[in-house]
């Protein structure tokens, strides 16, 4: 653990204020649910609770399944980052914190598909990766309870090559099922 310095005190309701600069480094926004830890030597411990990241094992299923029926790169994420991806080695997208512009794209609601052949800019999954490496991609957001809660994403890095509506079918096609399984 890294020491901020900053100390903070509990009111009267025993609630303990966040400061800004912390909630705006870790992604932390209003209303988002934050796991409580305790350990034998006394401290608290608060994690962001991710609802996807509770079944990464289905959702590491589901991106290799999806990679190895449509060949393209399938990634499934979170609000903050991605929680499984087939088609690339695990350390390059894997755990990594999303891209602002793809954070964007979930708050948004929208599917996409973005072809470089056809105008479109494909846009970077993390934050540590330039999207120009990428030529073609389609993105659907997964909703829960109403609440946009990460994505689904095909991605393809092949020269030439164009998403079209199958592909944005099966992404909207998992997004779906994978929000069904988070509200049961």
């Amino acid at each position: 653990m890294r020491a901020t310095g900053i100390v903070r005190r509990i009111d009267e309701l025993g609630r303990v204020v966040i400061p800004k600069e912390i909630r705006r480094t870790l992604r932390i926004r209003e209303g988002d649910p934050l796991e409580i830890y305790t350990d034998r030597d006394g401290e608290v411990i608060l994690k962001k609770y991710s609802p996807i990241g509770e079944i990464s094992a289905f959702a590491k299923d589901y991106t290799e399944s999806l990679f190895r029926s449509m060949g393209h790169i399938a990634c499934i994420c979170d609000r903050d980052m991605v929680v499984a991806a087939s088609g690339v080695p695990r350390k390059e997208l894997w755990d990594k914190p999303i891209s602002r512009e793809l954070e964007s794209a979930i708050q948004g609601r929208v599917s996409l598909t973005l072809n470089r052949s056809g105008g479109g800019k494909p846009m970077a999954i993390t934050n540590e990766e330039e999207p120009s490496s990428y030529t073609a991609q389609v993105f659907s957001p997964i909703i829960a309870d109403g609440e946009p809660i990460g994505g689904v994403l095909l991605v393809s890095r092949e020269n030439g090559a164009e998403m079209g509506d199958a592909e944005l079918k099966v992404a909207e096609t998992t997004a779906s099922i994978v929000g069904r399984q988070m509200e049961q």
